[in-house]
């Protein structure tokens, strides 16, 4: 029994070939291309991609890549990943293999239309945007964020071809400066894992997660690598005796069945030890059991409920851990039944079970999803999701990092499923409450609700929501929405219906005031104009004159000043200002270094530059760190693996700062060690001893709370670096009755 190994990043080949040998290099590549494409070329398509390589070819033929190989082998890398690894055809194949050559060469969208015609040059067209839109340094990324939605939304392609693109500039990222290959993992596991997710392309996501990983927390990716693979003979040792009675009786059955067992991703189970605080050898469930069927598509379900009926009559299922995405498909098409067991020796193993047909959508998510759906006009759930996205694009005025936020929150994440009173099911994103649910509804019942029954049980309008509630929304006419409701909902289109609403009682408060400022202006001799209408927003200070008139309104502006105006026929002059005029100093904007020249090195007690560090993560010497400039605060050091870091790089790129550690043995920085023990007499006098006896490390705290015979305790340091805080652990760990040693970010 085989396992299914996990992606690591191929090696770099270094390029040193002759002229000839890199033809026949690329021309490898490209037959491999034609080969992999070959059942889905009808008459004349192989010509067309023959034209396609060829513009590419000759647009790129002075470009090399960092690593040094001539630039064409990446557009038909990325164009081999779109017909492998996601199952496109021959007029996105086209489009890989001309998806930089608009930005990148003289070739113009007109060309590109002229020779493959105009739904290709859409396409190009799309993908040129997202470049210019992530892959500069400049940009921020999440103002232009919408663009690449806008795309997304008119034709999914572009974006799937997006994904491998950047795929596999992740798989060739080594020849990279490392503050770039940090820049770029940010924002590959801040949007594109998700969106990959979002697309149903399972293997993609885990791929993209593991190679942002890799380059984000090297050591503690390396380390997992390293055990799963000296833990593999074992694993597999294991799996073929967990799978050995059941392939026996599904053989029985006369299934037609695939099974093999397959290792979780570095990612996840590094998310796990997180989320659990255990270490990797405490992980249990680091491989998943997969059970193929080739099933007719009207036995589909019976027989995935038979194969769960053999497997749990072998072994004792949890029943909290019963996913069943047969009878409710996730919105991205994924459909599975999930059951966790108890297996031999007394270890949990998760089993998924599918047919060939929800394999094929789990792999290849849309494009595979797409492709069963011909025929069937009915419209579905990622129709619907991409609904929700046009909906909410359209409200054009959200700040772009508000946006890429909400983004996330209201189409990345995972959803619940709830039920109307009639049954109907509603999906929303985790987190979403009751006035979330209202709002999905219809705005009008949003704006006026004032509180649910979920399961026929009263709550208040904030009240999260749980899969599989049934929710009831009791609304009122004298209900109005309020400032707080915003912090109240997750999804998109609640906050911007509130915001629409709150506008709108704004307008209506503003109108008293614009009647105010009418009756000061003629009072004065001026007209009600919209020149003296302007000359009192820039008096003021304001941003519009419906700002105004909602300041006048609300009694924030009483106009005295108005007599101070001069009046020209009937248009204002604004006063003149006074000869003493108070001095404004104005802060100087924080200057970033340039792109790659300059690198910072701080933590000498003499430094001159100003810097913090930053609290959520309290970095000390030797800990792998950027530095972030913002406004006000000046340069804030951040580590690389801090819970805010990859939202900082992917979404303010040009604001990271390349940052060292100068070796410095006179400033003491704070952290944090959480330990866990067996409760015995003397374990404070113990660890006290090592810390400020033998290592002479000074303590700022210590708490220590003992129950049923263990004991957990905190202890905040002053370490000099790394290097000492690790010795300390270690020395911990030594110690008789210790189970575990972890730091924590003091604050």
């Amino acid at each position: 029994m085989e396992e299914q190994g996990i992606v690591l990043q191929p090696e770099v080949v270094k390029y040193n070939l002759t002229e000839e040998q890199e033809k026949k290099e690329i021309l490898r590549h490209y037959r491999a291309l034609l080969r992999a494409l070959r059942p889905k070329l009808k008459k004349g398509d192989k010509e067309l991609v023959r034209h396609a390589f060829e513009t590419a070819a000759d647009a790129h033929k002075t470009m090399r890549r960092k690593s040094g190989e001539p630039y064409i082998i990446h557009p038909i890398a990325v164009a081999m990943i779109c017909v492998e690894e996601i199952g496109l055809g021959v007029r996105s194949t086209i489009c890989a293999l001309l998806h930089d050559t608009v930005e990148d060469t003289d070739i113009t969208l007109e060309d590109v239309e002229r020779d493959f015609g105009s739904e290709i040059a859409r396409i190009v067209d799309g993908l040129t945007k997202i470049s210019n839109v992530i892959d500069t340094n400049t940009s921020q990324q999440a103002e232009n964020f919408k663009k690449i939605l806008l795309t997304l939304t008119d034709d999914p392609r572009v974006i799937l071809i997006k994904l491998a693109d950047r795929l596999h500039n992740m798989r060739t990222m080594d020849s990279m400066k490392r503050e770039k290959q940090l820049k770029i993992s940010s924002e590959t596991v801040w949007v594109y894992a998700p969106l990959a997710h979002r697309m149903g392309l399972y293997s993609i996501k885990t791929e993209l997660e593991d190679l942002s990983m890799k380059y984000m927390e090297p050591d503690t990716y390396k380390d997992i690598a390293q055990k799963l693979a000296e833990t593999k003979r074992e694993r597999s040792r294991y799996i073929n005796e967990f799978i050995r009675p059941i392939k026996e009786k599904l053989d029985r059955g006369h299934f037609n069945f695939e099974i093999y067992g397959r290792p979780k991703s570095i990612h996840s189970i590094w998310n796990k030890m997180k989320k659990k605080g255990v270490s990797f050898d405490e992980v249990y469930d680091l491989f998943a059991i997969r059970i193929i069927l080739n099933s007719p598509p009207e036995r589909e379900k019976e027989d995935c409920w038979k194969v769960y009926s053999i497997i749990t009559d072998e072994y004792i299922p949890s029943p909290e851990r019963l996913r069943d995405w047969l009878s409710n498909p996730k919105s991205n098409g994924y459909e599975a039944l999930h059951t966790t067991v108890m297996g031999p020796q007394g270890k949990w193993v998760e089993v998924q079970i599918r047919t060939r047909r929800m394999n094929e959508i789990a792999e290849k998510g849309l494009a595979a999803h797409y492709k069963y759906k011909e025929g069937s006009n009915d419209e579905d759930r990622f129709d619907k999701w991409f609904g929700q996205i046009r909906e909410v694009l359209s409200n054009q005025e959200t700040d772009g990092v508000d946006f890429l936020q909400d983004f996330k929150i209201s189409f990345l994440a995972e959803e619940i499923y709830v039920y109307t009173p009639k049954g109907d099911v509603k999906m929303l994103p985790i987190g979403s409450t009751a006035l979330d649910f209202a709002f999905s509804i219809h705005s009008a019942i949003g704006t006026k609700c004032i509180g649910a029954k979920i399961n026929h049980k009263l709550v208040p309008i904030a009240h999260k929501l749980r899969s599989g509630d049934q929710v009831e929304i009791i609304t009122s006419n004298k209900q109005k929405p309020t400032e707080d409701w915003l912090n109240m909902v997750v999804t998109a289109k609640a906050k911007n219906k509130i915001k629409d609403a709150l506008k709108e009682v704004r307008r209506t408060i503003a109108e008293e005031g614009k009647y105010t400022v009418q009756r000061k202006l003629e009072g004065i001799g001026a007209a009600f104009q919209q020149h003296n209408i302007d000359i009192l927003v820039a008096f003021y200070k304001l941003n519009s004159q419906l700002d105004l008139y909602y300041q006048v309104a609300i009694k924030g502006i009483d106009l005295k000043e108005l007599k101070d105006f001069n009046v020209l026929g009937d248009k204002l002059e604004p006063p003149k200002p006074q000869k003493v005029i108070q001095e404004v100093v104005h802060e100087a904007p924080p200057t970033y270094p340039k792109k790659d020249s300059e690198l910072i090195i701080f933590g000498e007690s003499s430094d001159k530059i100003q810097y913090t560090l930053a609290k959520c993560c309290n970095p000390i010497p030797g800990d792998d760190v950027f530095g972030f400039v913002s406004t006000g605060k000046g340069l804030i050091i951040h580590r690389t693996n801090c819970p805010n870091a990859a939202r900082l790089m992917a979404n303010y790129g040009h604001r990271v700062v390349k940052t060292k550690w100068a070796k410095n043995k006179e400033i003491s920085f704070l952290t944090g060690l959480k330990i866990i023990g067996m409760d015995d007499v003397g374990v404070v006098n113990k660890i006290t001893t090592i810390i400020s006896g033998e290592l002479r490390i000074n303590i700022s705290a210590l708490t220590l709370e003992s129950r049923d015979g263990l004991f957990e305790g905190a202890i905040k340091v002053f370490v000099h670096d790394k290097e000492e805080l690790e010795e300390l652990v270690d020395r911990l760990k030594q110690l008789k009755g210790i189970h575990s040693v972890d730091r924590f970010d003091a604050e």
